[in-house]
């Protein structure tokens, strides 16, 4: 038996080991932007990091925890010259760093006094290979939705930079959500790139859905009410919010008869009920010959 023990036993002690080393290495916060709905974002730099789109950290506070450990996904573009986090306060460590950086206070809060933060990573993510595709449809479901900061983030620094060399033509990009108000930070990165593109006469670049799941008889009343209106009364996006959840199978036929031929990038990150149903579509409107369209399916689940 002690054999079969020794060999996990060992990898795994290396791996505290290097975790224990990167912790070690210094890490600025260089700002903290406070968000609605008690969301904040740290923005922090540190020698030698290099990150991809869609990866994730784990991060310490010494502060709050010693021995703690938290998965975050990045929402920075590697383009940018720091990596950044959002975190929402819904628990105890996460109540504790928010007081730990001063967001409860009222007045200005200086660098100095910023808590130490540890940093491990980062991981990959299958996110990693959005640039493989010309079309891509990137899934996102409530908190699922951050590792799209990233991704669209550096879509759109590659596409402004030279987009004659960048293969990914085509973004469908959906996000379900139950309260967009929980997320408004990433509404208001769509409102930027909505914006952008619209400068540059390219709206069609990204084409985006968001469904609003948890609605009630009040909601739909008033979005009926407010739906000839230029922007939505949501998010403030000129496309609007829809209600309920979407009919898969007519928008991935749809996808499939825009683009024939095509090797099409599905990329989820939500859970494992909708990865069943986009794996499930992805093969039955994939074509048995080559030179058809197939539904290439990636996910990462939280």
């Amino acid at each position: 038996t002690w054999k079969w023990v020794v060999g996990p036993m060992f990898l795994y002690l290396c791996e505290r080991l290097v975790r224990f080393w990167r912790s070690q290495q210094k890490v600025v916060v260089t700002k903290v932007v406070i968000h609605p709905f008690k969301t904040i974002e740290l923005q922090m730099m540190k020698k030698g990091f290099k990150m991809e789109v869609g990866q994730y950290i784990f991060v310490k506070c010494p502060a709050v925890s010693k021995l703690e450990w938290h998965p975050f996904t990045l929402t920075s573009a590697p383009e940018e010259d720091y990596f950044s986090i959002h975190v929402r306060i819904v628990g105890d460590w996460t109540e504790g760093l928010f007081n730990a950086c001063g967001c409860d206070k009222q007045e200005f809060q200086e660098a100095w006094k910023l808590p130490k933060i540890a940093v491990d990573g980062p991981f990959g993510t299958a996110s990693e290979d959005v640039f493989s595709y010309e079309t891509v449809m990137l899934v996102g479901a409530g908190i699922g939705v951050t590792p799209f900061a990233s991704v669209l983030k550096s879509i759109w620094y590659k596409y402004c930079h030279d987009a004659t060399n960048l293969k990914l033509k085509k973004i469908y990009f959906y996000w379900l959500c139950r309260d967009t108000h929980a997320f408004e930070w990433f509404a208001d990165l769509l409102q930027s790139l909505e914006a952008q593109m619209q400068e540059r006469n390219n709206a069609d670049f990204l084409s985006y859905n968001i469904y609003l799941t948890g609605w009630d008889e009040t909601q739909a009343t008033h979005f009926v009410v407010h739906h000839e209106e230029e922007k939505d009364v949501i998010t403030g996006l000129k496309q609007k919010t829809l209600y309920g959840r979407p009919n898969w199978e007519n928008e991935f036929k749809t996808i499939a008869g825009k683009h024939p031929g095509s090797r099409i990038g599905v990329f989820l990150c939500g859970p494992e009920g909708l990865a069943d149903t986009l794996n499930k579509q992805s093969i039955s409107n994939s074509e048995a010959d080559p030179r058809g369209v197939h539904f290439i399916f990636n996910k990462e689940n939280f």
